[in-house]
């Protein structure tokens, strides 16, 4: 099958929801823990990562504060999801964090500019400074000073550390998906990304 039919989630799911019946008792408990949190459900990257449950409560938990704790503003951070997303050419995570980053007020240009492989334009400075510092981090496996200087003026420490969490951890969970087939939600509204880099 073609990457470009993998790009967009045609592949058979090679991991997908278990049933209560065959889940352990471990598996058990890590779903009705996450399920009690913010997500409130088996959803995404915890269906395949159900199958190791102690990596993924402890995993779920870094999540968890990141997304809904971190010391990043929630547009910068759902930004910086898409870009790694983008990255990974996850459609699970673009599918959802789409919409939760125009909700953040993330200008609609910008998502589709990442969505086409293009540097956007008329990025918000601490967006600027944010895919700045991803597309350095992506293309060299680090960052030059001037780089991380900027990022910790605009972020602070904390921020900054935030922010690299964030690509980890994002970086983490599309792997997951991309190897498992874990498809996308079904949301017709989100165009599939397609293969990267264009």
């Amino acid at each position: 099958m073609s990457h470009e039919n993998e790009s967009a989630g045609l592949l058979r799911d090679r991991m997908p929801p278990l049933g209560l019946e065959q889940m352990t008792e471990a598996q058990r408990a890590a779903a009705t823990e996450l399920a009690s949190g913010p997500r409130g459900g088996v959803r995404g990257p915890f269906i395949p990562l159900l199958r190791s449950p102690e990596l993924m409560n402890r995993l779920q938990k870094v999540g968890e504060y990141l997304r809904y704790q971190s010391a990043l503003e929630r547009r910068v951070s759902e930004f910086v999801i898409l870009i790694t997303s983008r990255q990974w050419t996850q459609q699970f995570e673009w599918s959802v964090h789409v919409p939760l980053a125009r909700a953040a007020g993330l200008e609609a240009e910008i998502a589709e500019a990442l969505a086409d492989g293009r540097r956007p334009s008329g990025m918000a400075a601490d967006e600027e400074i944010a895919y700045d510092f991803c597309d350095e981090l992506f293309r060299t496996h680090g960052v030059s000073e001037t780089t991380y200087q900027r990022a910790i003026v605009q972020f602070r420490e904390q921020g900054v550390i935030d922010l690299l969490g964030i690509v980890g951890y994002f970086t983490t969970v599309s792997m997951v998906m991309n190897v498992a087939h874990t498809p996308a939600p079904e949301d017709k509204t989100i165009a599939p990304l397609a293969a990267f880099p264009l």
